[in-house]
């Protein structure tokens, strides 16, 4: 029988009524309470991190998480992480990238109800969180929810409320789970050795454009970060207004050796700066790198998890357009291109 670690980081899942709202309170033995039949699955041991609702997570919450499975990868075959489910999605990202190549599931669930309510998602979430962790299609790092099984590096939250809140963004799923079954969708990877990270610079500024910003606000942004993400419109387009140089503010930020990436805010099939001039003509004068296909959230914790370790902007440009864990599908001539 397997042996799955259990860690508790808090999330709606294990919230309880307050006169403030609901709050994170119930810990690793309450949750496990609820579902025995766990215990004809594998082998449970629990460690509870925190008790947070998710949106108080911060990039130095991952490392702890990532420290607690590094210690204990050794000694256990898979782990399964509880979590609220607002910033699940940064947090699977950012481990697919601080346990990189891991051949050991990571588990990430949560619900959108309390696994304490009568009409709860809780329960089979966490249920189908151990189920696959217990599998031996299981791999990496992935969300568990709604009978989906999806990538780290491709989860995105589209529903606040409903229980498919979880969607795989460009990217098949790696399996589902039905009448308490695994459906493997893509097969198990040949992986390279596991490699830990300790390091995040969260140094980081995320820029979403709307009709008529102005430039300005990039300057106002250059002494601050050390990174700079644009959310552009469509296929990655920039604003070339003619009282607004984007484009003069976007160099400063490279002359300054500073990182800028260039994303699309559409959520599904990713940018092209190729095709028109607003986003041609800033690609080729200025060297932006490109997201491409990637989500949002693997763009910020990708870059949090480089710039402590490339210093240069060739070697970050390098890193960030290698493919770990599928979180970026290149288009042919720009792998020969990067």
């Amino acid at each position: 029988m397997k042996r799955i670690l259990l860690l508790a980081t808090g999330g709606t899942i294990a919230t309880e009524e307050s006169a403030q709202g609901k709050i994170p309170a119930l810990g690793t033995d309450a949750l496990l309470h609820t579902i025995p039949e766990i215990a004809a699955l594998c082998h449970v041991e629990a460690k509870e991190l925190f008790r947070l609702d998710s949106t108080n997570l911060q990039p130095a919450h991952w490392l702890t998480i990532a420290e607690a499975i590094q210690e204990n990868y050794g000694a256990f075959d898979g782990f399964v992480v509880t979590h609220g489910t607002d910033t699940m999605a940064y947090t699977a990202a950012a481990l697919s990238y601080l346990v990189e190549h891991s051949p050991k599931p990571i588990v990430l669930t949560g619900a959108q109800q309390s696994i304490g309510q009568r009409e709860t998602d809780g329960r089979r979430n966490l249920f189908d969180a151990f189920l696959y962790a217990a599998s031996d299609s299981a791999w990496g790092v992935s969300i568990v929810f709604d009978g989906q099984v999806i990538l780290g590096t491709r989860a995105k939250k589209l529903r606040t409320k409903s229980y498919h809140a979880f969607s795989s963004i460009g990217y098949p799923e790696l399996a589902q789970i039905r009448d308490r079954k695994v459906y493997p969708i893509l097969p198990r990877p040949q992986l390279e050795p596991v490699a830990f990270r300790s390091e995040l610079d969260p140094e980081i500024f995320v820029l979403k454009l709307i009709p008529g910003i102005c430039a300005d606000i990039l300057d106002v942004l250059l002494p601050k970060y050390r990174a700079l993400i644009v959310e552009g419109f469509g296929v990655g387009g920039v604003p070339y207004y003619a009282s607004a140089d984007f484009a003069g503010a976007v160099g400063r930020w490279i002359e300054a050796g500073k990182v800028v990436i260039m994303t699309t805010q559409v959520i599904y099939e990713g940018s092209d700066m190729s095709v028109y001039q607003v986003g041609h003509q800033i690609k080729r004068d200025y060297g932006v790198i490109e997201a491409y296909d990637m989500t949002l959230e693997a763009v910020v914790t990708k870059t949090m998890c480089l710039l402590p370790r490339c210093p240069d902007l060739g070697q970050f440009r390098r890193a960030f357009l290698t493919p770990v864990a599928c979180d970026i599908l290149l288009p042919e001539e720009s792998e020969n291109n990067a």
